[in-house]
């Protein structure tokens, strides 16, 4: 089976979690995909980078769910959530790159 970056996974979720939030018009329904998809990259980010790696960044990942709803107030929703998954997974890429080359 094919790997997924958690990378990857990471920003779909945050991405993902928000359009199914808004085409199904039940946000719980968008949460369940953003803590799947944000649990199964902490998994990743664990198994790469280590526990405390993973934990800085599962803390990045709520956080950038949190601050994608004042900045949507700013800039628009789509380009709030596009801006915070590619912060993210930057971040993810960045430590977990990090942590494969040492």
């Amino acid at each position: 089976m094919a790997k997924i970056p958690a990378t990857a996974v990471a920003a779909s979720g945050l991405i993902g979690g928000y359009g199914v939030a808004r085409w199904t018009k039940k946000r719980p329904l968008g949460g369940v995909a953003l803590a799947a998809a944000g649990s199964l990259a902490a998994y990743e980010w664990n198994r790469q980078a280590g526990p405390r790696a993973a934990a800085g960044l599962t803390v990045a990942y709520v956080a950038a769910f949190a601050g994608s709803h004042p900045l949507a107030k700013k800039v628009g929703a789509w380009p709030a959530v596009f801006a915070v998954a590619g912060g993210v997974a930057a971040a993810s890429w960045a430590v977990t790159q990090r942590g494969a080359n040492t």
